[in-house]
């Protein structure tokens, strides 16, 4: 049995349930317990035809035993017994994943809850990860998630997609690619199911709101990003950086979709972060290698991106563009004012620029410094091996 197959179904039967009973805290539990029969029962007698029914079917008799249970809902009871499983397909046009991602994004949730539980329930991430992609810590994203469930007790389907919740809608979005494209742990460099899933959602965002310039632009940004990961990874699964990527690897396909996708926004729509990110990532793309690459213009986009949507990341990645052009001496005068002090990357772009600037064992003591701190396989063994070729 594909483990991958329940988790690609796992959202649309929470859909499902919701779609039919409301509460959604309820209705996971129950469709986590019709995993965990799929996951004993079907090893030894195989999937079913209709493994999504399956599994709808045996999460609606779990409701039902939930309900049962609850003396203060005796008088649903008979009614609820004698209810039909839901229907396992949406009604015409309507993706059930992308409609259990607006009701995470209920707007009775603070904008936190609503991205942890997205994430958990439809991206399939472990509280660990979410941490991980907020910088916070696990038992925080627990609480967040939790108190989300609460708050959507009762609460059944919305087709509102209104600003704020289709803001909210594209950071998960956004949170659950990047988990996908740079994974935070483990030994895989990149998780191409969660990439996969982040392009399909956007796709399906962008044919129902083709003019929002946001909208275009993520989807934009992910096909870019994505582009390149066939030459992410050595033959030997080691990670290899952008300077040294095989460019000859990267999707011409992706990249060409992606550049005409942000042309088009960045005419037609008013300006946003994830254009602006989308931009520099089709000035990377159309670079034929580093040092050919327009990094003026790439610093400028940062600077807007910067007022746009000001973050200790994105100043981070703004040191990397402003030592291309100023050097690496300026960059780490910049690199000093950024405030992520703790994370493993701050390292690794320190490590990088002393390297630049020939100071080998101040590089080598930032790179394992990374090396420590990073919880992803193969990125330890790349900052190790940098730190390996330095001097102490």
């Amino acid at each position: 049995m594909n483990p991958e197959l329940l988790r690609s179904l796992a959202p649309q039967v929470l859909a499902a349930l919701v779609r039919k009973y409301g509460d959604f805290e309820a209705c996971e539990d129950a469709v986590q317990e019709a995993l965990l029969a799929a996951s004993q029962q079907w090893p030894s007698s195989g999937v079913p035809d209709h493994p999504k029914g399956w599994l709808i079917t045996t999460a609606s008799r779990r409701r039902i035993e939930q309900w049962r249970s609850d003396s203060a809902r005796q008088r649903r009871e008979e009614a609820v017994a004698l209810a039909s499983p839901p229907d396992p397909s949406p009604a015409p046009g309507v993706d059930d994943t992308l409609t259990l991602l607006l009701l995470c994004c209920h707007p009775a949730l603070a904008r936190p809850s609503q991205v942890a539980l997205t994430l958990r329930a439809v991206g399939g991430l472990t509280t660990a990860e979410i941490a991980r992609a907020f910088l916070v810590p696990e038992a925080t994203i627990g609480q967040r998630i939790s108190r989300a469930k609460r708050a959507l007790r009762g609460e059944r389907f919305s087709g509102d997609a209104g600003p704020e919740r289709l803001a909210a809608v594209l950071q998960v979005l956004y949170l659950i690619f990047t988990e996908g494209h740079t994974a935070s742990s483990g030994g895989s460099v990149s998780r191409v199911e969660l990439t996969t899933e982040a392009i399909r959602l956007v796709r399906g965002l962008h044919a129902e709101l083709p003019a929002d310039g946001e909208v275009t632009g993520l989807l934009a940004l992910m096909l870019l990003t994505e582009a390149r990961r066939p030459a992410r990874v050595s033959a030997s699964g080691a990670l290899v950086p952008l300077a040294s990527q095989d460019r000859k690897l990267w999707s011409a396909e992706s990249i060409a979709e992606g550049v005409e996708l942000i042309t088009d926004a960045l005419a037609t729509a008013p300006i946003g972060p994830y254009q602006l990110q989308a931009a520099i990532a089709a000035v990377h793309a159309e670079a034929a290698s580093t040092e050919s690459t327009d990094w003026e213009q790439i610093l400028t986009l940062y600077d807007l991106l910067q007022v746009v949507a000001p973050g200790p990341m994105v100043t981070l990645n703004r040191v990397v563009a402003f030592a291309q052009v100023h050097g690496a001496e300026a960059g780490l005068a910049e690199l000093a004012g950024v405030e992520l002090k703790d994370h493993y990357r701050v390292d690794a772009v320190r490590g990088h620029l002393l390297e630049e600037a020939g100071d080998f064992g101040g590089a080598r003591e930032a790179y394992l410094a990374a090396a420590r701190r990073t919880l992803s396989l193969p990125e330890q063994g790349y900052l190790q091996a940098r730190a390996a070729k330095l001097k102490p």
